[in-house]
């Protein structure tokens, strides 16, 4: 019998550990195009946010963004987010799949439509019922 063997987590060919060691520009020339660009602009705001998180979560606190915009980067992988959806924060555990993609992916802003049963006068028929 073979023993089966969870497969390594690759992106674009190099591993998670490799990829932490890149500096988030560097890592930026593996994404594609668009998430390339929105990380060397604000790679910055990037690394600001990823010392910031690192320290929060050494105290104990949650953390939490509105910024739905925010590339996933190496550094970022293994965190607890909550991220805002417009009404409460959405709680995310940042996973390797997520690399190259956007915070506000994953917390989605409409939820899906939960009709209940009609009211009373609104249909015809219940109309009706109501004058008794």
């Amino acid at each position: 019998m073979e023993t089966l063997t969870k497969k390594q987590f690759t992106f674009r060919g190099k591993t998670l550990e490799e990829l932490n060691v890149l500096d988030v520009r560097e890592f930026a020339k593996y994404l594609k195009s668009r998430e390339r660009r929105a990380v060397l602009r604000q790679f910055s705001e990037i690394e600001k946010f990823i010392a910031r998180s690192k320290k929060k979560v050494a105290r104990g606190k949650q953390i939490k963004t509105h910024n739905r915009d925010m590339v996933i980067v190496p550094g970022m992988v293994g965190m607890k987010i909550g991220i805002h959806d417009g009404r409460n924060f959405t709680p995310i555990e940042i996973t390797g799949n997520m690399l190259g993609h956007r915070f506000g992916e994953f917390a989605l802003t409409r939820q899906k439509v939960k009709h209940g049963a009609a009211g009373v006068g609104a249909t015809k028929g219940s109309k009706a019922q109501a004058k008794k």
